[in-house]
């Protein structure tokens, strides 16, 4: 069995950039896949690209069953299969997204989204979860920067954002031995070397103990 590795964080954190790296470094000593939410196989992409129209303006809780849905989908079609060979499988967002931007910035409860998502994952929780945090205002300025294409939920006013890492916060905070916090307030180069330290020290203790 493999290991399922998630990276998380709010808009602009630069989770993007240093999944690329991390995955780089892994795959010189083990077989490593990179893959994202909401997409990573055509259906969920195709959800994607609803749930992030500046087109589509959608209620809370229609917002969350898409969520949902791609990542059912990303998840039996991609992620299982990938662990099941043995993989080291990173993902830029699972459902720690879902429970800090739906439920905690959407106001919908931490519980409703749980509720949602143990349809869609079942018993499937990453082993790993590296959460890069940032202040929100620093990560929309990022954006505005690097003059990415704004999506629905980088047009969120601040206070949403500001909701989204409460919510991030508070699970860091209950989940402390999955969820390791990394200053995202670097360089990406320092923020990889962080990010890459945890997960090695993770995947040492896991050779010790077989």
């Amino acid at each position: 069995m493999g290991h399922f590795i998630t990276f998380e964080g709010p808009e602009g954190s630069g989770k993007t950039t240093v999944i690329s790296r991390v995955h780089e470094a892994l795959s010189e000593k083990y077989e490593t896949m990179a893959t994202r939410e909401p997409g990573g196989i055509a259906i969920s992409e195709k959800i994607r690209e609803l749930l992030l129209s500046k087109d589509n303006d959608m209620d809370a809780r229609t917002e969350a069953l898409l969520f949902a849905a791609a990542r059912r989908q990303h998840l039996v079609e991609k992620v299982l299969p990938a662990l099941d060979a043995g993989k080291i499988v990173l993902c830029d967002r699972f459902i720690d997204s879902s429970i800090a931007y739906q439920g905690i910035a959407r106001g919908i409860g931490a519980d409703g989204v749980m509720d949602i998502n143990r349809f869609a994952i079942e018993d499937h929780i990453p082993d790993l979860t590296i959460y890069l945090k940032l202040d929100p205002e620093i990560g929309l300025h990022r954006i505005e920067s690097n003059k990415r294409d704004h999506n629905r939920l980088d047009a969120e006013k601040i206070n949403f954002h500001k909701d989204v890492v409460l919510g991030y916060n508070e699970l860091s905070e209950n989940y402390p031995c999955r969820i390791k916090i990394v200053d995202a307030d670097q360089s990406p180069e320092k923020v990889t070397r962080d990010a890459l330290e945890i997960i090695n020290q993770y995947l040492d203790q896991g050779v010790n103990q077989s």
